[in-house]
């Protein structure tokens, strides 16, 4: 028995101090390692970095200034056509084509990813901020204060969020909040004042998963306050799904603006070369649906641009979704 107990113990301590030698992949690293795995994913990040850049270096590469009027070009389309329905060529030195007053579509669409990248992530931040802080406290907190603020939050979702924007932006266009940043300020406000419930409730529901586990009980049983508790165990453990629902909702932003500016409600017109917002593709997919008939071009490069945006998101954001799958764990 002796010796059967000491043939087996140096196994035993070398399996123990290979473990202790190999330690596990860090979670973060797991999935990072498992996103970029997925080539949709991987192809969606580098589409929205490819835009990322187009935006912040849009005044670079422009190959003309996006409010200069070209007298004599206009209704150009693309350079590889011959002719179009007005009886004009291509020109080398306006690749898209120009719009009906001869400004470059190429430029004009540059300068607009600024505006519907801006316009994805700004107000996706304080979606996820508002959303997260209410339904982290409604969930920690339970009773009335969590019926009070879910039954809040039930308003808020009835209300039809097109409508709001529309409402919105018709009734303070024209005041000082209406007039910052050219309305983007006005149009942060009604993207985020109504789609914050999304998030609140899927961190509710995490907090009400979570608040009962045995790391919970045991931050308790040292006497750690309710603050710590939500924000340095709970949240923490909850980012899974918000940094989801974040990567899903940066494209309806983006779809959101791209329908307020079809409408003549997004962007106020610029004059000003020096602005940084000058445009926007829902402002350009207005112009061309105008001359859709001479001049389709105008209206299809941006539209285009929007398809990609949004398709890029909802690929990471699906590559996301099984990278932070819990159920995924230890498959890899």
């Amino acid at each position: 028995m002796e010796e059967q107990a000491t043939s087996t113990t140096p196994a035993a301590n070398v399996a123990s101090l290979n473990e202790i030698s190999t330690p596990r992949r860090d979670l973060l690293a797991d999935a990072w390692y498992r996103l970029t795995k997925n080539k949709g994913a991987v192809a969606g990040m580098i589409v929205i970095a490819l835009f990322i850049l187009v935006a912040i270096f849009a005044d670079k590469i422009s190959p003309h200034n996006p409010l200069q009027l070209n007298s004599g070009f206009d209704y150009l389309p693309p350079f590889w056509v011959k002719e179009n329905a007005a009886g004009h060529a291509g020109n080398p030195n306006f690749i898209f084509g120009t719009d009906t007053l001869g400004r470059d579509v190429l430029s004009r669409t540059l300068y607009g990813a600024r505006v519907s990248m801006v316009v994805g992530i700004f107000p996706t931040a304080i979606i996820l901020l508002v959303g997260t802080f209410i339904g982290l406290y409604s969930g920690y907190k339970g009773g009335w204060i969590d019926n009070l603020l879910m039954r809040f939050t039930d308003v808020v979702y009835a209300f039809p969020d097109l409508l709001f924007f529309i409402i919105v932006m018709i009734s303070l266009r024209d005041t000082v909040i209406g007039k910052m940043l050219n309305g983007l300020f006005l149009l942060f406000l009604a993207l985020a004042i109504v789609n914050w419930v999304g998030v609140a409730r899927i961190v509710r529901g995490q907090v009400l998963s979570l608040r009962e586990k045995e790391f919970v009980e045991a931050a308790r049983a040292i006497g750690a306050s309710n603050r710590r508790i939500m924000f340095k165990h709970i949240l923490p453990n909850s980012l899974g799904p918000i940094i989801i629902t974040a990567a899903t909702t940066v494209p309806g932003m983006i779809i959101t603006e791209a329908i307020l500016g079809y409408l003549g409600l997004g962007l106020r017109p610029s004059t000003n070369p020096q602005d940084f917002f000058l445009t926007s593709w829902g402002a350009l997919l207005l112009d061309g649906q105008t001359a859709i008939n001479t001049q389709p071009w105008a209206l299809l490069f941006p539209a285009i641009c929007v398809s990609l945006v949004v398709l890029a998101f909802t690929f990471l954001g699906d590559g996301l979704r099984d990278a932070l799958d819990p159920r995924l764990q230890g498959t890899q």
